[in-house]
């Protein structure tokens, strides 16, 4: 439907989104202030001093700060009827609130908001209403429509460029992102931080590294913002060298003071496996927040530092801190880990009955592993049928992986009916429980895991390991000989190999031994 069609529609607010007022007989030249309690609302008693669009626009604004879209509705609806005029404030303020509760009613708002605008003519040149715009439709996932209304704009700054770029990459639209970012006028930093934090949220971790280089080369100073994405990138792929460079970076830039950047670090330095710098950058911090301590929590907890991590978690609280469903993550981790079962049963009981938090798949996840470490294997399998959402891969694997350990073939094929559900089209269940069969030498099992795999085209995906040197990432594939040094690494370990022999250590594999591609083959 074209705008022009749009605009013809009812200007009024959805009547989903608007509420009846309690009080019938109400004057409607002053805003609603029935609800001042529930939004803090609180008017001068001379109102009548105040221009009448800055009172209602202020209340208005106040509903939408706290979330009640509703009553802001409703408060809009009352405004126009009263005749009282409005403003870009007014309508920035509404829309605003639409892209920070994205939903199908508040898009629906935002349209509506867009075609009394449209039919004022308000758009084309107001930068600010038109930037709104842009935003709502992107964060309500609409970016077709952002695209249209920043098309049509006249007058664009560098919010608005940032804003379009923000939401293609939020809508996992990459290749026009970066289109669109080398057509500007002018990149700031945020420019640049839009498009290497897109990447960071869609997973595109390398891309994300090679982004903040262009941003170097640039001469483009970074944010806070930017480091913090830098740092996650880092996080995820476990490059630490380039992690601490990063780290000496920004402390020359005087970033660091910002607590959610020491955040930052201690996560990046917890998933490197550097638990004891993570500890320092913690100890330094002048200002905590929760997430300042669940990071390290869950970083003690995934280095095996589990009497740490509980220690920590009860230190928080008496901190003032409460605990939320990371920090419980962190414990219920750190008991699985040190084979803690009660101490972790009985944290998953408070959490539940004393913190009122409700469980989410993590924490499923951490029972099943509780359980799966101990030996409980029937328990887990229980928990895992009980739950009150579908299993994801992590909670199944744990158990599988825990089946492999103690030769349950029964309770892997029970599983295998969760993970054909969860992704039929998937490699790695078939892989394991084929492994499963081979260590109870169930060879006709491994045939026929096999055989199912080839009759459904399923094709296993060639493992690969990484290492980091001179801040450089290196991937390699098992059996891949495409690497640029491979005459160099090979050479290598046949000294090694060979050093190994000479101390009576020979290798118990070879490196002309069945590969992963050569086990792929096969399937083909």
């Amino acid at each position: 439907m074209s705008l022009g069609a749009l605009s013809s529609c009812i200007t009024r607010p959805p009547k989903n989104l608007v509420q009846r007022s309690s009080t019938h007989n109400r004057p409607l030249t002053t805003p609603n202030q029935n609800s001042v309690d529930k939004t803090n609302l609180v008017f001068p008693r001379k109102d009548k001093l105040i221009d009448p669009t800055v009172l209602w626009t202020s209340s208005i604004a106040r509903r939408c700060r706290n979330g009640y879209l509703s009553e802001a509705a409703t408060e809009f609806a009352r405004m126009r009827i009263a005749g009282i005029e409005t403003n870009q404030i007014t309508f920035t303020t509404l829309l605003s609130a639409c892209a920070d509760f994205p939903s199908d009613k508040t898009l629906y708002f935002g349209a509506l908001i867009h075609c009394y605008l449209y039919k004022l003519g308000m758009i084309k040149d107001n930068v600010m209403l038109g930037t709104a715009i842009v935003d709502t439709y992107s964060k309500c996932r609409h970016v077709d429509l952002s695209r249209m209304v920043f098309d049509e704009m006249t007058v664009k700054n560098s919010v608005s460029w940032n804003s379009m770029i923000d939401g293609y990459m939020r809508n996992g639209d990459v290749e026009d992102a970066i289109q669109l970012f080398g057509e500007m006028p002018y990149r700031d930093k945020i420019s640049w931080t839009a498009l290497i934090g897109g990447f960071v949220k869609r997973g595109h971790f390398e891309e994300a590294l090679s982004w903040f280089r262009e941003m170097q080369i640039s001469g483009t100073e970074p944010d806070y913002v930017t480091i913090i994405a830098i740092l996650t990138a880092c996080a995820n792929m476990g490059v630490l060298g380039l992690g601490i460079w990063i780290h000496r970076f920004a402390l020359q830039r005087n970033l660091t003071n910002e607590v959610r950047v020491r955040n930052s670090l201690i996560d990046m330095y917890a998933r490197c496996g550097c638990i004891d710098f993570a500890y320092q950058e913690f100890s330094k911090m002048e200002k905590r927040s929760r997430v300042s301590w669940n990071a390290l929590i869950v970083g003690f907890a995934m280095n095996g530092r589990a009497e740490d991590a509980l220690d920590h978690f009860s230190l928080m609280q008496k901190e003032g801190f409460e605990p939320d469903g990371v920090s419980f993550t962190g414990a219920l981790t750190a008991c699985s880990h040190a084979g803690l079962v009660d101490k972790g049963l009985q944290l998953y009981e408070t959490m539940k009955k004393v913190h009122r938090i409700s469980p989410r798949i993590e924490h499923f996840g951490c029972i099943v592993d509780l359980l799966s470490r101990a030996g409980r294997l029937e328990d887990a399998m229980q928990v895992i049928e009980t739950m009150p959402m579908k299993p994801n891969e992590v909670v199944l694997g744990s158990l599988l992986a825990a089946c492999r350990n103690h030769g349950d073939i029964s309770l892997a094929e029970r599983l295998m009916t969760f993970l054909v559900d969860l992704d039929p089209d998937t490699d790695w269940n078939y892989v394991l429980l084929s492994n499963i069969y081979a260590v109870v030498e169930r060879w006709d099992g491994v045939g026929k895991i096999r055989n199912k795999m080839k009759s459904l085209g399923i094709k296993k995906k060639p493992g690969f390991s990484a290492i980091e040197i001179g801040c450089c990432y290196h991937e390699f594939v098992a059996g891949d000989k495409s690497h640029s040094q491979t005459r160099n690494i090979y050479s290598m370990l046949e000294q090694l190999s060979l050093g190994f022999s000479l101390f009576g250590n020979a290798p118990t594999t070879s490196l002309e031994e069945f590969s992963d591609i050569e086990f792929a083959n096969q399937l083909n």
